[in-house]
């Protein structure tokens, strides 16, 4: 189960870093009422029957994961959706790609809590492979955009520990100036 809404991001931005996507871009929208989020990527897509069969708790996009038979990031977003008076969107093409978008009652009793954003961040831009990840955060009248490879070359390369430190810091900034 997902503590925390950045959790449910960092798990379905995964999915389309990990459906060959080259270009991703997640926004992050609260507006007081509601919280927004949508997921875009080029990845590879899906037909119409594996978008029914995305929300099937028993079912998992073949060779995935080696030793899991069940997929269940989308129905356990569909159910937390649900329950907190919100929604959501799958549109896919396949060959052209995906656009994810949700959104909850920003003040439901059942909501999990926000989660740390910038450590979430950080994470989907250190996952291997050669993509571009852009990630908006809007807050209220504030906001900031922020790419992968733009923070990447601020802070001299997300591979050593200096890089992800200073990368960090700045996340943690960008998030601090939203509250």
């Amino acid at each position: 189960m997902h503590a925390s809404i950045a959790d449910v991001i960092a798990d379905t931005a995964q999915n389309s870093i990990e459906a060959g996507a080259r270009r991703v871009t997640v926004s992050l929208i609260e507006d007081g009422a509601t919280i927004s989020v949508t997921i875009a990527d080029n990845g590879k897509g899906m037909d119409e029957s594996t978008q029914r069969k995305a929300f099937d708790p028993f079912y998992t996009e073949p060779g995935k994961h080696d030793k899991r038979k069940v997929g269940l990031g989308l129905p356990i977003l569909k159910q937390i959706c649900e329950e907190c008076d919100g929604g959501l969107d799958l549109k896919s093409e396949k060959g052209v790609g995906t656009t994810l978008s949700y959104h909850f009652a920003a003040r439901h009793i059942d909501l999990p809590p926000m989660g740390d954003i910038a450590k979430m961040v950080l994470t989907l831009f250190n996952y291997p492979g050669e993509f571009e990840l852009e990630f908006t955060h809007k807050k209220g009248g504030e906001e900031y955009t922020i790419s992968r490879s733009e923070l990447a070359d601020a802070v001299g390369g997300l591979e050593s520990v200096e890089g992800l430190s200073l990368a960090g810091e700045f996340l943690a900034a960008q998030e601090e100036a939203l509250a």
